[in-house]
């Protein structure tokens, strides 16, 4: 792991610290960049600047990869989302088709494939590094115990995604008998072999209950640990955090039964939002958001933050080049359903017989075209999907246009979430069905929906495989363009399935299909990157 390794040796010492803060409103000291071991240990507020620069690490420009790669936004759209089901990107479709087609995930030597590696484990390194130094470090027993368990969370983070990117799903490792993920737990930069998936999700389960039990230790919360702002404090972990990352760790594990115990705990303390707030954007935190990123004006990724192309109001769409969802996807959510209204298609809206230029600011505004008296919804559908799609006028169809992502300033200024309780209530959907649970899955959904006010009048009495087919539709709906696509195919063993134009589909011809048919297709696990074979001779290459 010699060459890796370097990132992770950096650790606290040559990355976070370097970074700009979160914020500095709990820390008038500036991070700097010649920090030592003996300075991480040895006080808890430089402790506390180290997990701040871990926060950071998730979102900032990694510059030896190049400006488009800057954490977990990077991960989110370019990773599970491009290469997902649901989630379309016309203008530039037939440039990324290779990326959005998985045809990257088998080229060892592409960036693509070594830059989750190399994030990741930069962000283990990280952690690492303060667990080690952690015991000689000067303050209470409490607010060490806070920090040790954030660090911990945070390495139990970075593996959890590490397993989905470079391991096969647990239906297909074997039991866990496959190959898993080098395990490094200390700031060693020596050969290491893989361990088994098994072992990977053993050393996860050991990391979060530690992590759970010095959260709890401690009697603190992550605002009274980082005296922030509301809106700040979120990017911190703590003891919901980490109950949350065990629930999806648990779920691709496919321990049902602990995953459904561990969401039900992570969302405790986070009712789902107002559908005012649904509505808002996904720009600032609400009441639901467990875990997220924090970003302003001063401290922007400029034109490669998450919300310049997710934005409806992001540079991109400023542009005409819009991101979209899946027409099939959309078209099989009920018209009550406030969700839809997060689309563009003729019913966005719309009262029955308006006309378009009747809301128009509303709904095409942010989308640059020009507006003519007299278009029906549907026409000026049809001309936005011929004029920015691309399309043939026989072609054109409703382009599906999502305005579930805004800006709260020029360029992409806005907070991204992580983890939020919804996704943690469809965890207990998931489990309780795989646990032959129908009424609590049903019960679950009933929640999410109905109760939420989200869609008033859904009810749900399915149940076999009608019910499965419904928590997975409601999930893709409820997580759309927020990271989870392609993990989610691959943990259900469903193809990703792109219906074209004639079809009846609305994705470009270069990135429809059906992909990852085979299990075993690399469509479905990331090679591992040779700037890892190539030094990590306990992996069976050569020097």
């Amino acid at each position: 792991m010699k060459h890796i390794a370097k990132y992770m040796a950096m650790g606290v010492l040559g990355a976070s610290l370097m970074f700009s803060s979160c914020s500095d409103s709990w820390l008038d000291k500036t991070p700097t960049g010649s920090a030592s071991a003996g300075e991480v240990n040895g006080n808890v507020d430089n402790l506390k600047q180290a997990i701040n620069g871990i926060c950071k690490l998730m979102t900032m420009q990694h510059a030896y990869y190049g400006q488009g790669f800057n954490g977990e936004g990077t991960i989110m759209m370019m990773y599970a989302e491009y290469m997902g089901e649901d989630f379309y990107f016309p203008v530039f479709a037939p440039g990324w088709a290779l990326m959005m087609n998985g045809n990257m995930n088998d080229r060892n030597t592409s960036i693509y494939d070594s830059y989750p590696w190399y994030y990741y484990y930069t962000m283990v390194g990280n952690a690492n590094t303060i667990l080690a130094n952690i015991d000689a470090a000067e303050g209470t027993e409490a607010e060490l115990d806070f920090l040790k368990a954030s660090a911990l969370t945070f390495r139990a983070f970075a593996f959890t995604q590490l397993v989905q990117f470079y391991c096969d799903s647990w239906a297909n490792s074997n039991n866990g008998a496959n190959d898993g993920i080098v395990l490094r737990l200390d700031e060693s930069t020596g050969d290491m072999p893989l361990s088994t998936l098994a072992e990977s999700y053993a050393q996860i389960y050991a990391d979060l209950d530690e992590a759970i039990s010095l959260f709890q230790a401690s009697g603190l919360n992550r605002s009274q640990m980082f005296v922030t702002s509301s809106n700040e404090v979120q990017c911190f972990p703590d003891l919901n955090v980490a109950y949350a990352v065990y629930a999806r760790a648990a779920l691709n594990r496919q321990d049902y039964a602990k995953a459904g115990e561990m969401a039900a705990l992570a969302r405790a303390g986070y009712p789902l939002m107002s559908n005012a707030d649904y509505r808002a954007g996904f720009c600032n935190p609400t009441s639901e958001w467990i875990f997220g990123s924090y970003n302003d004006a001063a401290e922007t990724m400029y034109y490669w933050s998450f919300q310049v192309i997710m934005a409806y109001n992001g540079y991109y769409s400023s542009m005409g080049y819009n991101i979209a969802a899946s027409r099939e996807l959309i078209d099989a959510i009920p018209d009550t359903d406030i969700r839809k209204g997060l689309f563009l298609h003729s019913g966005t809206f719309l009262e029955e017989g308006q006309k378009v230029e009747d809301v128009v600011e509303t709904i095409y505004g942010s989308f640059n075209v020009e507006t003519k008296a007299g278009q029906t919804a549907a026409m000026k559908a049809n001309e936005y999907a011929a004029s920015v799609c691309a399309y043939t006028p026989s072609q054109t169809i409703e382009p599906y246009g999502a305005l579930k992502f805004a800006a709260t300033g020029m360029p992409g200024v806005g907070d991204v979430p992580f983890i939020r309780s919804s996704e943690m209530l469809l965890i207990e959907a998931e489990a309780a069905y795989q646990t032959g649970d129908e009424a609590g899955a049903r019960n679950a959904l009933i929640e999410l929906n109905a109760t939420s006010g989200r869609d008033a009048a859904y009810t749900c009495t399915k149940s076999g495989e009608d019910l499965w087919n419904e928590i997975i539709l409601y999930r893709r709906l409820e997580l759309w363009g927020e990271g989870h696509s392609w993990f989610d195919c691959k943990r259900w063993g469903r193809p990703v399935v792109r219906k074209g134009i004639t079809e009846g589909g609305n994705f470009h011809a270069a990135i429809a299909g059906t992909y990852g048919a085979d299990s075993s297709s690399s469509f479905w696990k990331w090679v591992l990157p040779a700037r890892e074979t190539d030094y990590n001779t306990a992996l069976g290459m050569p020097e």
